[in-house]
């Protein structure tokens, strides 16, 4: 029997579930690499396992590298919408070999993880201080209008 590609392997979980992209496989793949590297330099190079939470924080932070404020547009495109999704994705490709678990590892793991608006679009929203209708109602000093002039 002849061993199939990642490509491969991820096209026949695309059929048997569609509910996410191709695209989504390969990102959290990415992810996963992602989360690794980074926890490789806390851990003195040694390698250990990734735990579902560990992911999905390296989820998080690569698709903002990656992605910026588009993050939860494009994930959302691909099938991602919560953290659930996630877990869904890493636990199909369990299922055909292409990631491993420890008996410790399951779906669970990836539950009430972050909501993915706080998580991909707050980063980028304007801080309520610094918005101008935040200013209304309340007194300008001079020192606030002379800077405002400068």
């Amino acid at each position: 029997m002849q061993k199939l590609s990642i490509e491969q392997a991820v096209d026949q979980i695309v059929q048997a579930d569609s509910r996410y992209h191709k695209e989504a496989y390969e990102f959290v793949r990415l992810a996963l690499d992602f989360t690794i590297k980074r926890i490789k330099k806390t851990a003195a190079g040694k390698e250990r396992h990734v735990s579902g939470r560990e992911l999905l924080e390296g989820v998080r932070d690569f698709a903002l590298q990656e992605y910026g404020p588009l993050s939860c547009t494009v994930l959302n495109y691909w099938g991602l919408k919560r953290c659930e999704d996630i877990g869904e994705v890493v636990f199909n490709m369990v299922n055909i070999n292409l990631l491993k678990t420890t008996e410790q590892d399951s779906r669970e793991d990836f539950r009430n993880g972050y909501d993915f608006t706080d998580a991909f679009q707050r980063p980028f929203e304007p801080d309520i201080e610094t918005r101008p209708e935040s200013r209304r109602g309340r007194n300008t000093t001079a020192t606030e209008l002379g800077s405002a002039k400068s």
